[in-house]
C-alpha cells in the first residue's frame, strides 16, 4: 500500500515550535513593557522599558528568521537598537514622533547616551533566552 502524499503540513515542525515561542515572548515582553509602565516611572521605567525594547527586537528577529543563531539574533536586535538611538541625532524620529505615537514607541525622540548599554541588556537577556531553548549541544543553523 502506498503511503499518502506529503501535504507540506509539519515540514518545517522545530522552525514552527521556535516561531511559537518567540511569539509567545514578543507577546510577553509587551506585557512586560506595559505591566513595568504601570508599576514603575523614572530611571526603572525608561531603562527597564530600554531592555525590554531590545529584548522584543530579539523576539521579532528569532519569529522572523527562527533558524538564526542566539549570538546573531542577539546582535542584530542590539545594531537595530543603537541604529534607531543614534538616529535620534539626526532629528528626524523627533519630527515624527511629534506626529505619530507609534512613531514615539518604535523610533524615540531623543538620543540619551545610557540607552546604549541598556539596550546591551535586552540583547544579553534575548541571547541567553534564545540560548537556553535551543540547548547544550544543539546548535541552530545560521
Amino acid at each position: 500500500m502506498a503511503s499518502p502524499p506529503k501535504t507540506g503540513a509539519g515540514v518545517d515542525s522545530e522552525g514552527n515550535r521556535i516561531r511559537l515561542a518567540a511569539a509567545a515572548a514578543a507577546l510577553a515582553t509587551v506585557g512586560a513593557g506595559l505591566g513595568l509602565r504601570a508599576v514603575a516611572a523614572g530611571d526603572v521605567a525608561k531603562y527597564g522599558g530600554d531592555a525590554l525594547y531590545t529584548l522584543l527586537i530579539v523576539a521579532l528577529v528569532v519569529l522572523g528568521a527562527p533558524r538564526m543563531t542566539a549570538w546573531k539574533a542577539g546582535a542584530v536586535a542590539l545594531a537595530f537598537s543603537w541604529v534607531v538611538e543614534f538616529s535620534q541625532l539626526s532629528g528626524v524620529p523627533a519630527e515624527l514622533s511629534r506626529h505619530s505615537a507609534v512613531a514615539r514607541l518604535v523610533l524615540g525622540s531623543t538620543f540619551n547616551a545610557p540607552d546604549l548599554f541598556w539596550y546591551a541588556v535586552g540583547a544579553s537577556a534575548g541571547w541567553l533566552a534564545v540560548a537556553s531553548r535551543t540547548g547544550p549541544g544543539r546548535s541552530r543553523s545560521a
